[in-house]
């Protein structure tokens, strides 16, 4: 049974190690005594978890060797503000740092153009986020980002909003047995809801009532957009007998849909 090999930034990801618990724990207390080959070890350990992170970015335009590299910048964070005494696993710790330090790169890269100002304040914002996450073990809200900040909560709502990263219609969110469900499933569409196709067949059935000639004059008048004037011509009828013919028409039509609708 062949090997297949996927090569990422160079590194064969097939061939990455796999830490047991306790040899996390011993090289990490290596990594606090100041061993840097134990540090070495330590991330080429974890790559794993940066391959597992990568892949919920895969909708995105962004080259998988840059997004690799990016979340290495995130693990090393981790590894450097890694606090062992709090009794939390590193993993728990490291993912959000690293999907943060990837969603950073991106907002960077984002062809959307964001006020300097406003990136100054998500980025304090989330600096904030990830230091109150480090002293508290849990996710800070609104109101206690704008007191660490000092910046008023709705500015920093508004300027984590500004640098989202924009997604597609086409994103799938959801996928199950080769179905996917895709966001733009999701967003309601307000000129073809369900209503409105009920208000159409109404519609049609009420024009397919009207009398041969009735219903040739609404066509031309509203679907052709011609004058009575330009109906009478093409009819060869008056303009008058057009305009009362429309109104028995129209009424007729509106009874119809009162009583359908």
């Amino acid at each position: 049974m062949g090997i297949f090999k996927v090569e990422i930034c160079g590194v064969n990801t097939s061939k990455l190690p796999l830490l047991k618990t306790d040899e996390k724990e011993a090289l990490f207390r290596r990594i606090l005594d100041g061993d840097v080959q134990a540090r070495e070890l330590y991330i080429r350990g974890n790559l794993r978890l940066v391959l597992s992170i990568i892949q919920r970015f895969s909708n995105t335009n962004e080259s998988v060797d840059d997004l690799f590299q990016i979340g290495c910048i995130g693990l090393m964070k981790a590894i450097d503000n890694f606090d062992i005494t709090q009794g939390v696993r590193f993993s728990t710790y490291a993912v959000p740092m690293i999907i943060g330090e990837i969603r950073r790169y991106l907002r960077d890269n984002n062809t959307i153009r964001v006020s300097r100002s406003l990136r100054d304040i998500a980025y304090k914002a989330i600096y904030a986020k990830e230091d109150y996450i480090k002293k508290n073990n849990r996710e800070p809200n609104i109101q206690e980002l704008a007191e660490c900040t000092g910046i008023p909560a709705e500015d920093i709502v508004n300027a984590l909003d500004a640098i989202q990263t924009p997604v597609s219609l086409y994103d799938p969110v959801y996928s199950e047995g080769g179905d996917s469900l895709y966001i733009m499933d999701q967003v309601s569409d307000k000129k073809n809801r369900e209503e409105n196709w009920i208000e159409e067949i109404a519609l049609k059935e009420a024009m397919r009532r009207l009398p041969e000639r009735e219903k040739q004059i609404i066509q031309l008048r509203f679907f052709h957009g011609k004058t009575q004037m330009e109906v009478a011509e093409e009819i060869h009828i008056s303009q008058a007998q057009v305009s009362r013919l429309e109104k028995n028409a129209l009424k007729s039509m509106r009874t119809q849909l009162s009583d359908t609708i």
